[in-house]
């Protein structure tokens, strides 16, 4: 049994967020070279540029995300140059601190104000000139389409006033889903594009440019998958499924999905799927309620939108939980809980062994950082506040999904209510006005 951790809080290494980043070192061509070009020349990676000859100088590139394949796209992509790009501390755990400084990578916490890392990217564009890469979504992709894109990286955007460039990567989401992380080795594509120029990022505003970016980051991998004919007849491709499609539509249960080879079935009323060559789905025995994949997770979200607006959604569980507060290791702070309201995503546990409360409101939270069975643990959760990161390993199975959905649409709903307020307040004021003219 793993032991709690015994060292107090001021004991341990945080992670050093204003060190200055630099340019990539030998290693960034050396990894391109020898890890990325090959992995890519063996799926036919085909790359096409629109929109780019007018782009001179560095250039903020915003990379749409599936899997570590989309690393080495960006090193292909970004060539001749050496980007320096952003990861997240479990990353830099992996592969270690000195290796991903010496590549050029900044540091950080997914979905944390973070004002280190805007200062640390500004200086990579200004002062080291290179070009700087970043993943929006800050994770990977669920369902092979666009996740959560926050309206701050429209923010950042404005703030740099560099050439925007999009990278969409067409493949690798359907190669190695993350509920399926098989790889079965298929055919990649991505397209190049520049979508704001630097004269743009002058005179657009935030809302002009959130709305420019998402449009070009829309994607969809099964439809792509379905479109171009991508065949993929690994005997084992929907095995994972059900931790995505966690509800069944024919009895709406929830958590008593399965699935095995090519089949996805309901524990509760026997209803079974196929998953065909081309990634869509096949009832056995009476209707398909969705052939397409993200059209069964839509549907899902759907549901979790309609609980949190009648206020009857609501998650608890027990919790494993571990901390990473820089990027040396975890600490085990042992068994604590995991509840979610539509207002709030809180945890309650032992932190360095004193009793602890971590809370994060809808208007707070954008997102949540899921992983699928992450490094053999299980499935779990990451909250993240300014100075350290919990990793909840959850006792329910299948829940997580449905708590990332959740922690969006609560969000929404939260900005939402937040703009009427502010309408609402702002109309009473002109009547106000209106009304001591007149008197």
């Amino acid at each position: 049994m793993k032991k709690v951790t015994t060292v107090s809080r001021d004991k341990v290494k945080s992670f050093d967020f204003a060190k200055k980043p630099h340019k990539p070192g030998f290693l960034f061509p050396v990894a391109r070279e020898i890890i990325s070009k090959p992995v890519l020349k063996g799926r036919n990676f085909k790359l096409t540029k629109k929109n780019m000859d007018t782009v001179k100088g560095p250039y903020l590139m915003l990379v749409t995300h599936s899997s570590m394949v989309d690393f080495m796209v960006m090193t292909v992509a970004v060539h001749p140059y050496r980007a320096n790009n952003v990861m997240t501390l479990e990353g830099f755990n992996t592969y270690t601190e000195p290796l991903m400084r010496s590549l050029g990578v900044l540091g950080t916490r997914k979905y944390i104000s973070d004002l280190n890392l805007i200062k640390n990217i500004r200086y990579c564009i200004d002062k080291l000139e290179n070009p700087f890469v970043l993943f929006p979504e800050a994770r990977y992709s669920l369902d092979g389409c666009t996740s959560y894109i926050p309206e701050s990286t429209a923010k950042l955007i404005r703030l740099l006033r560099v050439p925007v460039i999009v990278l969409r990567i067409h493949g690798n989401f359907i190669t190695q889903p993350q509920w399926n992380k098989i790889d079965k080795g298929n055919h990649i594509e991505a397209e190049m594009e520049q979508i704001i120029t630097a004269k743009e990022c002058k005179k657009l505003t935030v809302a002009e440019i959130d709305a420019r970016v998402k449009e070009a980051f829309q994607y969809d991998d099964f439809k792509w998958q379905y479109e171009n004919k991508i065949h993929i007849d690994h005997p084992k491709r929907a095995e994972g499924l059900h931790a995505l499609l966690y509800k069944c539509p024919a009895c709406q249960t929830e958590g008593e999905m399965h699935s095995k080879g090519i089949k996805l079935w309901c524990e509760h009323c026997g209803k079974e799927w196929e998953m065909d060559e081309y990634g869509r789905m096949h009832a056995l025995i009476g209707d398909t309620e969705f052939h397409h994949i993200p059209d069964w997770s839509n549907w899902e979200r759907e549901c979790v939108r309609k609980e949190i607006e009648e206020g009857t959604y609501y998650f608890e569980d027990t919790a494993r939980i571990e901390t990473l507060p820089g990027s040396l290791k975890f600490y085990y702070q042992g068994e604590g809980k995991v509840i979610q309201t539509p207002t709030e995503t809180r945890i309650e546990c032992n932190y360095h062994g004193e009793p602890y409360v971590l809370t994060r409101s809808s208007m707070d939270l954008e997102s949540m950082h899921i992983e699928y069975d992450y490094l053999g643990r299980g499935d779990c959760i990451d909250v993240s506040i300014p100075n350290d990161s919990f990793w909840c390993y959850l006792t329910k199975r299948d829940v997580i999904t449905k708590i990332s959905f959740a922690t969006e649409e609560m969000h929404l709903l939260a900005v939402r209510k937040a703009a009427e307020e502010k309408a609402a307040a702002e109309k009473a004021k002109e009547a106000l006005k209106e009304t001591e003219k007149s008197e």
